[in-house]
């Protein structure tokens, strides 16, 4: 579990191939000092295994489940990525409920700068639609941000200075994609919905629909 504040930003030193799996080494500094084989840690807000060790440096294997659904598959040698550990369970938790596990892939749709802040426009998928709430959380690249502006097919975040420098967005650019991932309990609330059928949907009411709700 991890809260969507970003530690620092590591760069990626190699990608290869093994097979189906490709396997990513990325090198950073405070994050990497106390990594262990085994232990999880959120790439660009996507869960990985730490599979080997050095220094400054750690190596993760990429699924091909991973590379098709999140936007790791693309990266390169020098490519920058957004790293956080897991959470403890004595830690505040100053950002939301991150699990690292990617809900669809986005497209920066616009960046502006404006009165010293930046607004970035976000298309989504249409899966992520109901998940989405104006004032509600969402992890962008592992970056816990809140939707300011959503419509039906993008959603709109501001990015206070400290996010824009400390974190991938002050490279990003119009077009790029991003992984996303939306509120945790956002997804059990609609799951729960879901699960109740035929009650969540519009029906007539007339005296036999009252009947099978148990009115006589």
């Amino acid at each position: 579990m991890f809260t969507g504040l970003i530690e620092e930003v590591g760069q990626v030193q190699r990608v290869r191939r093994e097979g189906g799996i490709a396997k990513l080494a990325i090198k950073g500094q405070q994050t990497t000092s106390a990594l262990a084989i085994g232990d999880s840690i959120a790439v660009d807000g996507t869960c990985l295994t730490v599979t080997k060790t050095a220094p400054t440096l750690f190596e993760s294997d990429l699924s091909e489940e991973t590379v098709a659904r999140t936007t790791l598959g693309a990266l390169q040698a020098g490519n920058s990525v957004n790293l956080e550990r897991p959470c403890r369970p004595t830690d505040r938790l100053g950002g939301h409920f991150v699990t690292g596990h990617i809900d669809g892939v986005g497209t920066i749709r616009e960046i502006r700068e404006t009165e010293g802040m930046w607004w970035f426009s976000i298309a989504y998928p249409e899966a992520l639609r109901p998940l989405l709430v104006e004032k509600g959380s969402v992890a962008v690249d592992g970056i816990s941000l809140t939707v300011a502006d959503l419509d039906e097919r993008s959603f709109g975040v501001a990015i206070i200075p400290h996010t824009y420098h400390h974190t991938t967005l002050g490279g990003k650019q119009v077009g790029w994609r991003v992984n996303l991932e939306a509120d945790l309990l956002g997804k059990y609330v609609v799951r729960y919905l879901e699960g109740l059928g035929p009650l969540t949907r519009k029906t007539t009411l007339t005296e036999s629909r009252l009947q099978e709700m148990g009115f006589s």
